[in-house]
């Protein structure tokens, strides 16, 4: 299945792109979709998941407008026509 990754501020400088698109398996879960992101993308490694394997702090991933989190987080699986969506921590004051 293909799915579409939008990437926003410092993810998208890591990437070089606000939107790829990548193929996996119909079953894909977010989870997967994270690690294969930090795997392809050096700048990525660390910045998705913490040690434990879980999304970082503040970091918000939304599948098709939806946090991930209110969904079934990790193990959320896609249909296709989905996207995810990262926004990495916002700073400033």
């Amino acid at each position: 299945m293909e799915l579409e990754l939008r990437l926003f501020a410092t993810f998208r400088e890591a990437v070089g792109q606000k939107t790829i698109t990548r193929e996996y398996p119909d079953s894909v879960r977010v989870g997967e979709v994270l690690v294969a992101l930090e795997d392809e993308f050096e700048d990525l490694n660390g910045q998705l998941l913490d040690e434990e394997g879980e999304i970082q702090p503040q970091l918000n991933v939304l599948k098709n407008g939806k946090e991930v989190l209110h969904l079934d987080g990790l193990d959320e699986t896609f249909a296709v026509g989905d996207r995810l969506s990262l926004f990495p921590p916002v700073a400033g004051g």
